[in-house]
């Protein structure tokens, strides 16, 4: 069997997504499993390879790339003007970048050039500075991709969740949250966790939005009227879902040893409990999509960005995770 064809998209320029990417196509436990392509600009990384000691693959062209089964550069970032990015600043030019990297290997997945991708870490602020109009790589690979019902979720060995809402204010979420979109996100973490390995029917925790559950509807009534429903309704389709169970609770060590995976109705109701278990090793996966897409679980570390530091370990994490998923899609 071949080995999947991973596209590896560099990043922000100005953070450590390109260390991140030399570093992992050159690894053996990459190499052995997928043929890593990175989209992005050699002439930038070239800068990066210097700074690091490291080497960059042959620049060639994407066709040629995929027959040649070797790690190689897709170079799709010359119409951003990268000799003025600098490490660790937020610039228009590295969010042009990022954005033009992240568009050509949409489209050579969805064209069936490669068979994944993997995204390194962009910043939001130079995405709005460069005039790209999406919050983020969610929002953005949904567009590109003209996907409807999707959602993120943060997947490791330790604790997985899935966010209801994402990139938003905290006092926009109550009114983002519907009943369809809640059994949306449980029934895609059902089958995402499937199809990396849990047991046949996975055991899922879905949080209540308010405190204590809402208590009955006396701290607030999306609980009672909305998040419940929307369990019920997932439980009636044979999924194996509770709640909303209080997230003061929902995390602790021994509820969290019975649970496969969490849907949470926002960013930080998840997150926090993730990273403070699985930061190094977190992958996140777009779910929903007609493509494979994951990412590591950590930003563009600009305090560290092209000092030869930045650890791989989530990024050769989100590698492995790609590759089992495209090999299940096959």
């Amino acid at each position: 069997m071949k080995r999947p064809v991973v596209g590896l998209t560099m990043g922000d320029p100005a953070g450590v997504g390109p260390e991140l990417c030399l570093r992992s196509v050159c690894m053996p436990g990459v190499i052995s499993k997928v043929v890593p392509l990175i989209f992005g600009s050699r002439v930038l990384l070239e800068r990066v390879a210097k700074r690091c000691g490291l080497k960059v693959p042959p620049a060639i062209g994407l066709q040629k790339a995929v027959e040649g089964q070797k790690p190689a550069v897709v170079d799709c970032a010359s119409a951003a003007d990268l000799a003025k990015v600098r490490p660790g600043i937020v610039q228009p030019e590295a969010g042009k970048a990022a954005w033009l990297c992240v568009r050509e290997a949409v489209s050579a997945a969805l064209s069936g050039h490669i068979d994944a991708i993997v995204t390194a870490p962009l910043n939001k602020e130079a995405l709005q500075m460069a005039g790209v109009p999406y919050p983020g790589h969610t929002e953005m690979l949904a567009s590109l991709t003209d996907t409807s019902k999707y959602c993120m979720m943060l997947f490791s060995r330790k604790i997985t969740t899935s966010l209801v809402s994402t990139h938003v204010a905290i006092k926009e979420v109550a009114g983002l949250l519907s009943l369809n979109r809640i059994l949306d996100v449980i029934e895609l973490t059902d089958g995402a966790m499937k199809r990396l390995g849990s047991r046949q029917k996975p055991r899922i925790v879905v949080c209540s939005l308010n405190p204590h559950g809402g208590e009955g509807g006396l701290f607030g009534q999306e609980d009672v009227r909305i998040i419940a429903p929307a369990v019920r309704m997932a439980a009636e389709k044979g999924i194996l879902a509770i709640g909303p169970i209080p997230p003061d609770t929902a995390f602790i060590p021994s509820r969290l040893a019975e649970t496969d995976a969490y849907v949470v109705m926002y960013h930080d109701q998840g997150l926090i409990p993730f990273k403070m278990l699985a930061f190094d090793k977190g992958v996140n996966i777009t779910l929903g999509l007609p493509i494979v897409r994951t990412s590591p679980d950590h930003g563009t570390a600009f305090d560290i960005a092209w000092k030869g530091i930045a650890s791989p370990m989530s990024m050769v994490e989100s590698i492995r995770v790609a590759a089992k998923l495209a090999l299940w899609k096959r």
